[in-house]
């Protein structure tokens, strides 16, 4: 059996880029993480200790977006990174983050990188 729990939208405004207009300025931004685990006894008992806190989930990615970076690459891989740490029971784990209208040479709504494992 699969079980999932997907936090997906979680909308942050932070000031990665390189441009230095994206650091002073900023953008916004979208973070989905999707988690595949196993949580059977949460479902049978009602016991959220047995589950994944997805509060937790999101004070990961607001603490982490809230660090400036050059590259979503490298903001991508610190939640992750971040989600193991805290969560290690984890079967498999996908987190991407979005930039929404990113500065380009032409219209172009959003860009997105994800990192799974």
């Amino acid at each position: 059996m699969i079980q999932t729990i997907n936090i997906e939208g979680v909308k942050l405004y932070a000031y990665h880029g390189c441009l230095p207009e994206e650091t002073k300025v900023g953008g916004e931004y979208i973070v989905d993480v999707n988690l595949e685990y196993n949580f059977t006894e949460a479902a049978i008992t009602d016991d959220l200790t047995k589950t994944i806190d997805y509060c937790t989930v999101f004070t990961i990615c607001k603490y982490e977006m809230a660090i400036p970076a050059k590259l979503i690459e490298h903001v991508c891989q610190r939640i992750f990174d971040s989600v193991i740490k805290t969560f290690p029971n984890l079967i498999h784990t996908k987190v991407t983050v979005t930039k929404l209208l990113p500065p380009m040479n032409g219209p172009v709504d959003k860009v997105s990188v994800s990192i799974a494992n």
